[in-house]
């Protein structure tokens, strides 16, 4: 048994490119509704946490309103338009950034809300935890945005694994693709979550020679059709694109999740043994659906 925790063209390249640099924790929120209630109450929610937020009632002053300031954010109720995708377009048009659009209605869905090209969807009246998980969704979407596309290093292919920069091209268009045809596609990050104890306890050679035992081991268990890249010096990334059906997703990485725990000779030997993460996420919500914690314990159960 497994340790781990449920949870339950280039249109946006250049622009992405231009935002890693932008932090991740604080965000700068617009709020574009014509009922001011709704802005008050994620001020009151938000703002003591220290986020930025910004109201507009009209939909044309948001869209010009991305000419001039970069919003990491939206909350967009299209009423009294019936579709949402000519503002959700407009809004990225105009915006010099990739910001997180969330749909907000009092009747629909997540489906369609991808569909119109938004990130996610939010039900009116506003439940206020549910607030704070799509904040949570957009604040690590955001992160990876930036931390995918820093390219101030590569770890190049080698071994059936590809290129950080390589990855990071596919995970673009994903995002891409999810706003021109509403698909979503999900990651599994693995990660040796202890490497700087061990480089610290062993030794840097240490750390990265278990680093490799991952990698290779990885290699092998993966599929022909899967995917993987290094994103860290410690972590790899599997893309899933276009899952055939709805529990794929969950069933690859608690398939990973399991093969690791059983790789018992990667947890033995060494003064410091492995700890490795694996999480599961998907685009273009953000959302961690899935986490694992795997350690020399749970290796031997």
């Amino acid at each position: 048994m497994i340790e781990g925790r449920l949870h339950r063209p280039l249109r946006y390249e250049t622009l992405i490119q231009k935002d890693i640099s932008k932090g991740s924790r604080i965000m700068k929120i617009l709020v574009v509704d014509r009922e001011g209630i709704t802005a008050q109450l994620m001020k009151s929610r938000l703002e003591p946490l220290g986020h930025v937020i910004k109201e507009e009632s009209s939909k044309n002053n948001a869209v010009d309103m991305m000419g001039t300031e970069r919003f990491d954010m939206i909350f967009l109720d299209p009423m009294p338009l019936t579709s949402a995708r000519p503002v959700v377009l407009n809004l990225r048009r105009a915006s010099g950034n990739y910001p997180y659009i969330l749909h907000m209605a009092t009747q629909g869905t997540r489906v369609e809300a991808i569909q119109s090209g938004a990130n996610d969807y939010i039900a009116k009246p506003i439940d206020p935890e549910e607030l704070d998980r799509k904040v949570e969704n957009a604040k690590r979407l955001t992160a990876l945005i930036k931390r995918i596309g820093d390219d101030k290093e590569d770890y190049p292919s080698a071994g059936g694994i590809i290129a950080k920069s390589a990855f990071n091209q596919l995970f673009l268009s994903a995002i891409d693709r999810a706003d021109r045809y509403g698909e979503r596609t999900y990651i599994v990050f693995i990660r040796l979550s202890n490497y700087q104890d061990i480089a610290e306890r062993e030794g840097p050679y240490a750390a990265d020679y278990t680093v490799a035992k991952l990698s290779q081991y990885l290699v092998r268990l993966r599929r022909q059709s899967d995917i993987i890249a290094q994103t860290e010096r410690f972590e790899y990334a599997l893309l899933l694109q276009r899952p055939l059906y709805e529990t794929e997703p969950e069933e690859a990485a608690n398939r990973f999740a399991e093969a690791i725990a059983g790789f018992k000779d990667f947890f033995a030997g060494g003064e410091i043994s492995p700890e490795v993460t694996v999480k599961l996420v998907d685009l273009p919500v953000g959302g961690q659906i899935i986490e694992h914690y795997l350690t020399k314990d749970s290796a031997g159960r």
